[in-house]
């Protein structure tokens, strides 16, 4: 579909990169990783047209129609509703829509032969693009990105930059181009959009290049990588995963064969250099020399850039109980946001805020760090110290400072040098700590939040989007320093892989009330998989009129029938089965990963397409078996409770 060929692209006077060859295929779900600033956002520029090569060329198939989702669209400004501004996407159908409409109203008077052969050929094509179903599918789109039904005729104008982008995506979405460039789609998403759109993408026909700091989001949606960095770019079957694996794997491999070609240059080199005089050995000397010019080096592995070192210290440690509430509400006006609500956070937990946006999930966080009103009772434990990191940088920051007055002015006492090399540590170095917080980019603004949480040195964090602007690695740093952190975390999040690597507990809102799960994100899951099903069922039974729960519930229902001893045998002989199923398709597993883990297969591109294809299939299979083992097993518990009765 698209062939990139001898690509080069330079930027204010250096090369981005170089010599880039690139094939992009139907069907493919690719993620663009790298670290930032090696030009991810530019090559999606470039492949869109929107910015011209340096050198190379692009050569793109004649039905290669091309989608772009980035950040610039956010200038755009429309008058008309939103389900109209999405509904754009259908240009041709809407156009045929206007001249069937017209051909109608002349059939009023005009029943030619020739006039319904043109209403037919025009029919023929609406449906053809599937014109009946603009609305329905219009809606299906907006609906999943968040919105409600009734938000559907709201002007454009009237939401605020996160929802408009989520309008510009459905459309562009529903347009169906063949190739979808999405730069950081899931920006602007909360956790059930972010799901919602990982299933629309894996069933999409077409191909779908992105970039994202959103792991999870990229293990679940693509199943290719394309790294770049340092002006090249190499491609990876597989999703971010199976990639970190493998680079780790090329790169210790490239290492030793740069180590090694090293080593046996220095030796060649002595030789040459010990015996260039003598007239014995001055011709194989020579011999040596042009071969070590003609040598193909191999480059040393890159280091990479430099690293944030994020160290949460605890000035005291806190009382056992840091905050319980009870019969706290939040209004905005006439909306009820929290409704009574009643909990407690214990020194060291480590809870996750998640769900829809609009839920209240920040307003509780600013209720607890005392930043806005409530109605109700709180009560603060014992040398409690808390560090609130707010969602919006500019909430936080002031944009009269500079870097290092910011963080002084929290009172602290700690001297200049002190608050220097905790700057430091988030990358803002020599005269970097008196630029004005008001030049910096949404990264930067975000690593001075995460330093002033640092520099109060509290037992207490509150986090509101902290992984915003931070790439993958910051995360990761992000994750291991609050899992080492001795206080107590409550965050609100949409990054899935944060959450599941950080969280101890679950909170989510609910129709004004505060739910929690006692458990991890990955636990969460499995029992939200588990109870969702039950919950829907009992909706129904709710929603039904009184009249008919009366004649579908038996007013006293018949007990449970005893089950019988070939009953159990019949349960126990299929659980044996399933174990025995478990355990060959875990063994096919071990063997195929086996193979991906040799260096000399990384190099295989198609033969490791096809072991990867087969290990996504094995997962498949081995999460139905499980599942079906866990509910025979639940069968067989119900089985010998009732055989005991």
């Amino acid at each position: 579909m698209i062939s990139i060929q001898q690509l080069g692209f330079h930027f204010g006077g250096r090369y981005l990169y170089s010599d880039v060859n690139w094939q992009i295929y139907d069907g493919q779900r690719i993620g663009l990783v790298g670290p930032n600033g090696a030009g991810k956002s530019t090559l999606l520029r470039v492949i869109s047209g929107e910015y011209t090569p340096s050198e190379g060329q692009i050569n793109k198939s004649n039905d290669c129609t091309i989608g772009f989702l980035n950040q610039d669209l956010l200038s755009i400004e429309y008058e008309q509703s939103i389900y109209n501004v999405a509904k754009e996407a259908f240009q041709e159908a809407l156009m045929l829509e206007k001249e069937l409409n017209s051909l109608y109203e002349a059939m009023a008077s005009d029943y030619s032969d020739e006039m319904m052969e043109k209403v037919g050929k025009v029919q023929e094509r609406f449906e053809a693009l599937d014109g009946y179903n603009i609305k329905h599918k219009t809606e299906e789109v907006l609906e999943g990105l968040g919105f409600k039904t009734v938000d559907l005729q709201k002007p454009f104008s009237s939401f605020s930059g996160g929802w408009r982008m989520r309008v510009l995506l459905a459309k562009i979405l529903l347009q169906q181009p063949r190739l979808l460039l999405l730069d950081e789609p899931t920006n602007h998403l909360d956790l059930p959009s972010i799901e919602w759109l990982e299933q629309y993408l894996q069933g999409y026909k077409g191909a779908v290049v992105v970039v994202s700091h959103d792991r999870f989001f990229l293990d679940k949606m693509i199943n290719t990588t394309a790294e770049i960095a340092y002006g090249k770019l190499t491609v990876y079957p597989g999703n971010y995963s199976f990639f970190l694996e493998a680079k780790q794997e090329r790169d210790d491999l490239q290492q030793r064969q740069f180590e090694n070609q090293q080593q046996y240059i220095k030796q060649q080199e002595r030789f040459i250099e010990r015996f260039k005089a003598k007239a014995s050995k001055a011709t194989q000397a020579q011999s040596k020399l042009k071969m070590l010019e003609k040598m193909e080096r191999i480059d040393a592995v890159e280091t990479g850039s430099s690293q944030i070192n994020i160290k949460f210290n605890v000035l005291k440690k806190s009382g056992k109980v840091l905050n319980t509430f009870s019969d706290l509400s939040k209004s905005y006006g006439d909306l009820t946001v929290l409704n009574r609500i009643s909990g407690a956070i214990n020194r060291g937990d480590r809870i996750a805020l998640i769900g829809a946006n609009g839920k209240g999930k920040t307003t509780l966080l600013k209720v607890i760090a005392g930043e806005t009103a409530y109605e109700g009772n709180m009560e603060i434990g014992y040398q409690v110290i808390q560090s609130f990191y707010a969602q919006h940088q500019l909430e936080a920051l002031d944009l009269k400072n500079d870097i290092l007055s910011e963080l002084d002015k929290l009172g602290t006492g700690k001297t200049e040098n002190e608050l220097r090399t905790i700057l430091g540590c988030f990358l803002f170095t020599g005269d970097d700590v008196f630029k004005k917080v008001k030049v910096l980019s949404g990264g930067e603004k975000a690593r001075v939040a995460l330093a002033k949480c640092l520099v109060v040195e509290a037992n207490f964090l509150l986090l509101d989007e902290p992984t915003n602007h931070l790439d993958m690695q910051s995360i990761d740093i992000l994750v291991q320093s609050l899992n080492q952190f001795e206080g107590t975390v409550v965050f609100v999040s949409h990054d899935r892989h944060f959450i599941e690597r950080v969280a101890t507990k679950i909170w989510w809102i609910e129709d004004g009330q505060l739910k929690e799960y006692p458990g991890n994100y990955q636990e969460y899951k499995y029992w939200q998989e588990h109870h969702q099903p039950l919950k829907t069922e009992f909706q129904k039974k709710s929603t039904q009129s009184p009249a008919s729960i009366k004649t579908s519930v038996s007013p006293s229902p018949d007990p449970l029938p005893k089950s019988s001893k070939s009953e159990q045998k019949k349960v126990e002989k299929e659980l044996e089965q399933l174990e025995q199923d478990i355990l060959f398709l875990e063994t096919e597993k071990n063997i195929i990963e086996e193979w991906m883990s040799i260096p000399e297969n990384m190099i295989k591109t198609e033969p490791l397409k096809q072991k990867h294809s087969e290990l996504n299939i094995l997962d498949q299979k081995l999460k139905t078996i499980k599942l079906k083992h866990d509910e025979l097993f639940e069968t067989l518990l119900t089985i010998q409770e009732k055989d005991q009765v």
